[in-house]
């Protein structure tokens, strides 16, 4: 089984990912998650997503994968029976204790081992697999050598993270947090302090230790070909605009990979893509060998916020869409749709038409609709965006 796995922090994101292509979706409940302060699911939503999820014939897993103290056992079994209940389709744990439960009560429910795991050898693969697990969520540091290695060795399905951010510590094992802020980074506190920035000196001379973003684009054919099962995406309490860019860009490589047209070119325009809708810039980290100082931010960084998504469609009939803006654009800009089973295409601004269908010269105002003549129908929950790049430019 190969597959494309998305973040989803709530249920509207959920929607958007698997309308862009993903085949699952991994999200937090509403205990036990390392995403504290993401949204999440209430338990009604939990069956809403799995419900919505299975009707797709796509599968969702949900994350119970904190470090475990003694008073969050208290209510763990009954939290796992709910999900069984629910038939959520995995969980992903990090804590044999958590394996233990679910094994010894004899719940219908497949585990997956949390990348908190810090899982980069073939032994303690064999170890977890003894222990009931069906996959494995390799550590984002694993090498091309570390994942054919346990591979070929366990069998076991793998997945490994493509996608997202890095942590400046080894998956799992950060205490940063704790330590500055009194915030727990392993049971879903995490302050991200490797993200600040640090007076070294009164010259004002600073200091950083944030990694650069993982970006697997160009070596994804590979990756598929050494035996990686599920092809990870980082982002639970990322924008829906950057999952339906990232999911989109991604599902079109590995379809293209697949059925063997895959072409230079190809890669590149999606990198760009991908690259361009993240605030940080991305590298493949340590797949092809161990970072460098170029694959680390040391001296401080920029981050400028996207502007690029300009709008997301809620209707489209008679030669027009109804948009709901997100970022100011105006007649005269030349933009970009993209959205489910179509292909991205141009489109020049002429006119602009404000809820009462009177014209405009200006969409400023953000979440304000706007209808906007076009000569096709376009897919709910489309996006428009700049357009900053032209793939034929890449030919």
């Amino acid at each position: 089984m190969i597959e494309l796995l998305a973040p989803a922090g709530n249920l509207e994101r959920l929607k958007v990912a698997f309308l862009y292509g993903a085949d699952a979706v991994y999200i937090g409940g509403y205990e036990y998650s390392l995403r504290a302060n993401a949204i999440n699911f209430s338990k009604v939503e939990l069956k809403e997503a799995v419900e919505f999820a299975h009707q797709l014939g796509k599968r969702v897993y949900v994350t119970v994968n904190i470090v475990f103290h003694n008073k969050d056992l208290e209510h763990l079994k009954e939290y796992l029976e709910e999900l069984a209940d629910i038939k959520v389709d995995a969980v992903i744990v990090s804590d044999i204790a958590v394996i233990k439960m679910i094994k010894e009560n004899h719940l219908p429910l497949e585990i997956h081992l949390s990348t908190q795991a810090s899982t980069l050898n073939c032994e303690a693969a064999l170890f977890y697999k003894n222990l009931g697990v069906k996959r494995v969520v390799l550590a984002r540091e694993a090498s091309r050598d570390d994942i054919k290695d346990i591979k070929d060795k366990t069998g076991l399905d793998l997945e490994c993270f493509i996608q997202g951010a890095m942590c400046t510590s080894f998956s799992g094992k950060c205490v940063l947090s704790n330590v500055v802020t009194n915030r727990d980074s392993n049971r879903g506190g995490c302050a991200q302090i490797c993200r600040w920035t640090f007076d070294i000196n009164k010259e004002s001379e600073i200091f950083s230790m944030t990694p650069k973003d993982l970006n697997m684009s160009i070596y994804l054919k590979d990756m598929m070909d050494i035996g990686v099962n599920s092809f990870k995406v980082e982002g639970r309490m990322r924008s829906v605009y950057y999952i339906a860019t990232v999911i989109y860009e991604y599902r079109h490589l590995m379809d293209k990979i697949k059925s063997n047209t895959l072409e230079k070119s190809d890669i590149l325009y999606s990198n760009d893509i991908i690259n361009r809708c993240a605030n940080r810039e991305s590298t493949p980290q340590f797949y092809d060998k161990l970072p460098t100082d170029e694959e680390q931010y040391y001296l401080g960084r920029e981050e400028v916020s996207n502007q690029d998504f300009l709008g997301i469609v809620l209707d489209s009939n008679h030669g027009e869409i109804l948009l709901e803006e997100r970022n100011y654009f105006q007649v005269g800009d030349t933009v970009e749709f993209f959205g489910p089973g179509i292909e991205a295409f141009t489109y020049h601004i002429k006119e602009i038409y404000d809820e009462n269908k009177e014209k405009i010269d200006v969409a400023r105002h953000p979440r304000m609709h706007v209808y906007l003549p076009i000569d096709r129908d376009l897919p709910k929950l489309s996006m428009m965006r700049l357009k900053v790049f032209d793939k034929n430019d890449y030919l």
